[in-house]
């Protein structure tokens, strides 16, 4: 919906804005390599003489080169290199930052730059290099160029650090670029990089991306909302003071050090929060948020008894992220308070170095080298880069890997417990499945059914914080398509999909050996009469490199088993005449054949009806009643793709039809019928009322049922209704 004339020219107004911003010293060039150096006291003095002249060789491979805000190019790897530096990142980081477009933008080598400055800064140049086109096309392509930046990230995690910095001084400057260009850098920045930046627990990075991306997107949004905070700003400060004073004075009272600092909402987050949970902007302005930062991690202990001495504290609104980090590493508590004249009170209560932690992510580990919270927060961070790599590795295309990864980067945990007593962390929404192959992929791979809390409950199930969870397995059980109907986690879909088409591949296989088995023998011979190792041509001609392949193409549909046959027999003798298949035998259904052969939902097909298929690209044998109509333009056309089937005695599985029931219309009728369904152990998929007149209707009911005996018995026990005036099957 385009804006209205005024509001279009107010939002240009704010465009100009965003220019005129770009363009300021402060915003465009922030910082000189004097500047920098002075922020490097935590360099040795070897270390910074490497940045120093990794400036100056920077300096002369841009010489002459301008950015769109008019300064020199050497103003924008000296900002992100100062992005890096207050984040006390390491002399190879900062020396990247400033070296990360040299590749692009001069006739440097990774080679040469590698001799000069090394290969771990080569490395991460080159893999900062390769990024510079990420997000610049889509679908695909997107998803290819993140698969890049995944490879990259798992080689050097600093690759994505400095590409973080990139992306965040870019996005300072993106005022001077046109509304196209800084509408699709804004979306991406919201839905990829800042997500990212989460995930490894950088939170400075991320809540600036989120901010400078948001006034991108909708500056005139972005401008009123600020507005309103600065308005209402003045009506919370005597609040703010009064709660700020009261936690301090009553935590010194009882001994504990700690700073209490009144927390300012973001813009952004305030935005989402009024869209996400349909909230007016003074409903999410009555909340007021503290943070209280301690020494010691008892402490936080202490000062959360303190907090729930002063105001009472709102059930089940307290969380306990020390003790259960979060998958990025942040570790804090958060507890909900009715405060003073029942203003609800949102208190964060962590040490100074989870503060840190929850600043800087995975940059901590630079920042604090010889702690282990620190430590254990940058192994987070390569778990999930590991984590990744296995996913890119398991996609079957791009597009499967980006699903996965937006998934995996908005979590909303659940924390579950394994028999043994471990905590396992799993995004909200997750199901017992989710959790077998977090487990161990052979464990979800092999789930048969689960136990909640000791009771046996289906994989379909959401778990709750607090549940425990135990896998029952069985050697022979295989993953189902309808897992991907409720598993949420990218490595359970990921493992899923991959297993279902490993299983896909060995059924199309044994599908299409029968299907060309059955061409074969109208021609008195089979498979194991030809010799393949003459056959290359005809294989080639197929587009297939082996049998395997070939069967599977004919199992899947993609190549007809007539025509295959039809070549094959003729390699040797051009002028052999067409094979008459019509007296070949049926092809025998047996129920193992799972994923390549589905069942006409036109005619309703059950063990036992007279049956027959047709090859149908995508779905593989698709099966219907000998009599379908569906069935007479394949008839007209490919008379010999036709062939006939037959189902064995002891099919195991549940088949859908409809049966049409005339009734006698009365009050609870539908019921009735629904409930005989049940309890002779059909299932109701589906029910649909045709009113015919004022005395009957007619009630097409979707079922599912083993056979045609099963079905049998389910129609003389409607027919017994004494509402129910006839009972048949429909006909397509």
């Amino acid at each position: 919906m385009s804006l209205p004339q005024a509001e279009t020219r107010e939002e240009s107004y704010f465009v100009a804005q965003l220019a005129a911003e770009a363009k300021r010293q402060d915003v465009a060039a922030p910082a000189t390599i004097d500047s920098l150096i002075a922020k490097l006291t935590y360099l040795s003095d070897e270390e910074t003489t490497l940045v120093r002249e990794a400036h100056t060789y920077a300096s002369q491979a841009h010489q002459g080169q301008h950015r769109r805000t008019g300064h020199d190019y050497i103003t924008h790897p000296t900002a992100v290199a100062q992005i890096l530096a207050n984040m006390n990142m390491d002399h190879q980081s900062l020396m990247a930052a400033l070296l990360h477009d040299v590749i692009e933008d001069s006739e440097t080598s990774r080679a040469y730059l590698g001799e000069i400055f090394g290969s771990s800064v080569a490395d991460i140049v080159d893999g900062v290099s390769k990024l510079s086109k990420i997000f610049a096309s889509r679908d695909e392509a997107q998803a290819e160029n993140f698969q890049k930046m995944a490879m990259a990230m798992a080689k050097d995690i600093r690759v994505i650090m400095v590409k973080m910095a990139d992306r965040l001084h870019n996005m300072r400057t993106i005022g001077v670029m046109s509304d196209a260009q800084r509408k699709r850098i804004a979306r991406e920045t919201l839905d990829f990089y800042a997500p990212i930046a989460n995930r490894l627990g950088v939170q400075m990075i991320k809540s600036e991306l989120e901010e400078l991306a948001f006034r991108a997107l909708y500056p005139l949004r972005s401008d009123r909302i600020a507005r309103a905070v600065t308005a209402a700003r003045g009506n919370r400060k005597a609040m703010v003071d009064e709660v700020q004073t009261t936690i301090a004075t009553a935590l010194n009272r009882e001994g504990i050090v700690a700073d209490v600092i009144g927390r300012q909402k973001t813009i952004f987050s305030i935005y989402r929060k009024m869209k996400t949970q349909h909230k007016s902007f003074a409903e999410i302005m009555d909340v007021f948020g503290f943070r209280i930062i301690v020494d010691q991690p008892d402490a936080c202990y202490r000062a959360l008894g303190v907090v729930h001495g002063l105001y009472s504290p709102l059930a089940a609104r307290f969380k306990d992220y020390i003790a259960i980090p979060k998958v990025n590493g942040y570790q804090s508590l958060h507890t909900s308070l009715m405060g003073p004249q029942g203003a609800p009170i949102e208190v964060q209560i962590r040490t100074k170095q989870q503060q840190a932690v929850a600043e800087n992510g995975i940059a901590g580990h630079w920042l604090y080298r010889s702690n282990s919270e620190f430590e254990s927060s940058q192994q987070r961070a390569r778990q999930w880069v590991s984590d990744l790599m296995e996913l890119q590795s398991r996609a079957g295309n791009p597009m499967e890997f980006i699903e996965s990864l937006k998934i995996d980067l908005f979590p909303d945990e659940v924390y579950v417990f394994t028999p043994k007593g471990k905590i396992l962390e799993l995004p909200r929404g997750a199901s017992p499945v989710d959790f077998a192959y977090c487990v161990h992929t052979d464990i979800g791979n092999s789930c048969m059914s689960c136990r909640i809390d000791g009771q046996l409950a289906p994989l379909s199930q959401q778990l709750q914080s607090g549940q425990k969870v135990e896998i029952i397995t069985a050697p022979d059980s295989k993953p189902n398509p309808a897992w991907l109907n409720f598993a949420v986690t990218s490595k359970a879909r990921s493992a899923i999909r991959n297993e279902l088409k490993q299983q896909q591949g060995s059924q199309s296989i044994a599908l299409g050996r029968k299907l060309l088995n059955r061409v074969l023998g109208a021609a008195n011979t089979s498979i194991n009469d030809l010799d393949f190792r003459r056959l290359r041509r005809v294989f080639s001609e197929l587009g297939v490199r082996k049998l395997d392949e070939l069967l599977e193409s004919i199992g899947n549909g993609d190549v007809s088993a007539h025509l295959a046959a039809q070549k094959l027999l003729s390699a040797d003798n051009p002028d052999y005449q067409a094979i008459a298949v019509e007296g070949a035998g049926p092809v025998t259904i047996a129920g193992g054949e799972g994923l390549v052969v589905s069942y006409g939902r036109c005619c309703g097909p059950l063990p036992g009806d007279p049956i027959v298929g047709h090859m149908t690209p995508g779905k593989g044998f698709v099966v219907h009643v000998e009599t379908c109509n569906n069935l007479s333009e394949v008839r007209r056309r490919t008379p010999h793709e036709i062939t006939p089937a037959r189902s064995t005695s002891d099919v195991d599985d549940e088949f859908q039809t409809v049966l049409r029931v005339n009734v006698r219309r009365r009050k609870g009728i539908m019921a009735e019928v629904a409930a005989e369904i049940t309890s002779c152990d059909a299932g109701v998929e589906s029910i649909n009322v045709e009113e015919r007149n004022a005395e009957i209707s007619t009630v097409n009911v979707g079922i599912t049922v083993r056979n045609r005996d099963h079905l049998a018995k389910l129609m003389r026990r409607l027919r017994r209704i004494t509402a129910v005036i006839n009972v048949a099957r429909r006909a397509n």
